[in-house]
């Protein structure tokens, strides 16, 4: 996975170096891509590093976590968080290699449609916006949630426009200031989940007020595997798969660190150590994470069914929370909330930026309106931005519905959505790779290479692809069918081929054949920059550490 791979054979009579390729005097004419990006590249290394996490760790690895306990017990919930997390590992290095090559704006998203099918750019870039753009009004809505631990003293309506207008200043100023608001949020999220960590050693040891000794306890009563839906070993296959399918709409990260590399400072170095970063600290976070939730609360907990079933608000239906309220753990509970509702809007801003880019994208390549290229002077696609926060007004839905009837909405319309991008990023990994090949353009000259391509490739875009149509199977069991909930599981999944045999029909666009993917054109841009970059020392002691720290 490292991107110092060097020993990936050459054949001098069959490849070129990319350097000769970009030389060429056949080169085209710059593209679209270089004329009219005018994002600037002002993210630092430390926060891009904390990006990818930021996007990803929010309230479902400290609260809506226990839901997933609750149905599937910690062994399956362990087994299922780690099977994924080698997926998420494929997706990431396919992606790395991709990006670190050509790391302009929206990148995965323009790929699709430049090495695969114009079509399927279009379908895959919107996807992604709405699936972006409908989670922004969700961590709106969860934010009030969260204040209601608290006080229910702040109106639904202020509390939503006081997140909107941070939102606003936050990705409409410059964007390294939403870098640093990520940076340190992101941070924040990164301390808490290594703080729980060393809670769940602490207690499990017998560091708590009651003084016991509990350990793996709950592993054998109620025991490792729930029975879902069925008892026997049907039901506990079920709760595995509950498990995995969770793990699938809850790991992210490689997507959201794609989207920042057309703002990235120097890309060709930071963007691989971000990747592999990404990995290797969700990894940590999420199996680590449900491993610890498995040790303090059995899987049968009256206290965490209740709190889901009565929707109670904030932490109170977190795992953890109810394990210090359990050991009679004072304080704790809401120092955990504090640093969830940071976490919440944390993710929410990183939605708004994503959402927002993802529409750039499209609108550089002409697949949506010219108007929305617009960037301010420093760089940030205004009107990008304000169609999101615009979408993000529905937020105000939750004045007259119930909150968690308006969370449910938001995130089962898109719970596909996350999955169909994956399958689209490896399969346009799948198709690079061939159009590499089939150019001539040795792999070995690439700034980052993965192991086992393309065969892994194959096996993410297979998981992934079966996975977003496994994602809603309950609603086929006996007893379950809902049609509400058969379109908010499969609505995507029919969306898509929609958008791409849409887009195909009318413009009458092509499956690219390998010989014919465009691989030149931008590169020479990105090889110029690399060369002529200068790095600038941190402005204080604090901010030199800090990068530190994510190197």
């Amino acid at each position: 996975m490292s991107h110092s791979i060097s020993h990936i054979p050459r054949c001098p009579d069959k490849t070129v170096d990319m350097a000769e390729k970009i030389a060429s005097p056949n080169d085209p004419e710059p593209s679209i891509d270089s004329i009219h990006d005018h994002t600037r590249r002002n993210l630092k290394p430390r926060h891009l590093q904390l990006i990818g996490i930021g996007g990803t760790i929010g309230t479902a690895l400290y609260v809506q976590i226990g839901s997933g306990l609750r149905d599937s017990g910690p062994g399956s919930l362990f087994l299922g968080f780690s099977i994924w997390c080698a997926v998420i590992l494929i997706i990431t290095v396919c992606l790395a290699e991709m990006v670190t090559y050509l790391p302009i704006s929206s990148p995965f998203i323009r790929f699709a449609g430049r090495y695969v099918d114009e079509a399927l750019g279009v379908a895959a870039g919107y996807n992604f916006f709405i699936f972006e753009a409908a989670l922004v009004p969700f961590e709106v809505v969860a934010v009030s949630l969260i204040i209601n631990y608290w006080t229910h003293a702040i109106p639904v309506a202020a509390m939503n426009i006081v997140v909107l207008v941070l939102y606003v200043v936050l990705n409409v100023f410059a964007v390294k200031w939403y870098g640093e608001a990520e940076f340190w949020l992101s941070l924040g999220k990164v301390l808490l989940s290594i703080g729980l960590i060393l809670y769940t050693a602490i207690v499990m040891l017998g560091g708590n007020p009651l003084g016991d000794r509990f350990g793996f306890r709950y592993w054998n009563e109620p025991g490792a595997f729930a029975e879902y839906y069925q008892t026997g070993a049907t039901g506990k296959f079920l709760g595995f798969l509950s498990a995995l399918i969770t793990a699938s709409f809850t790991i992210a990260g490689p997507d959201y660190v794609s989207m920042a590399a057309g703002e990235t400072m120097n890309p060709r170095v930071v963007l691989p150590k971000a990747y592999n970063a990404v990995f290797y600290r969700l990894t940590a976070f999420f199996v680590l994470g449900v491993l610890c939730v498995g040790i303090l609360v059995p899987y049968d907990d009256k206290t965490m069914a209740a709190a889901f079933d009565q929707d109670k608000p904030g932490a109170a239906a977190s795992p953890y929370v109810i394990s210090m309220d359990r050991l009679r753990i004072p304080v704790l509970p809401h120092i955990v909330n504090a640093v969830v509702l940071t976490a919440c809007f944390s993710a929410g801003n990183s939605y708004v930026y994503c959402a927002s880019r993802s529409l750039y994208g499209l609108a550089l390549e002409g697949k949506a309106p010219r108007a929305l290229t617009k960037c301010t002077k420093q760089g940030v696609p205004i009107y990008c931005v304000a169609v999101v926060l615009l979408i993000a007004l529905l937020s105000f839905l939750q004045v007259s519905n119930g909150a968690s009837v308006v969370l449910n909405w938001f995130v089962n319309l898109v719970t596909a959505s996350q999955l169909i991008n994956f399958s689209v990023i490896t399969f346009t990994y799948i198709r690079f790779k061939k159009a590499l090949g089939a150019q001539g353009i040795s792999r070995n000259t690439l700034p980052y290479r993965s192991w086992f391509q393309p065969h892994i490739a194959y096996i993410a875009c297979m998981a992934t692809t079966v996975m977003a149509f496994v994602g809603g199977y309950t609603v086929f069991l006996p007893g379950h069918w809902s049609v509400a909930t058969f379109l908010f599981s499969y609505t995507m999944i029919g969306v898509f081929p929609v958008l791409y045999l849409g887009w195909k029909v009318c413009h009458r666009t092509r499956f690219l054949k390998p010989e014919e993917v465009d691989l030149i054109t931008g590169v020479a841009e990105i090889e110029t920059y690399t060369r002529e970059y200068v790095s600038t020392p941190p402005r204080s002691t604090l901010h030199k550490y800090a990068g530190k720290l994510f190197e």
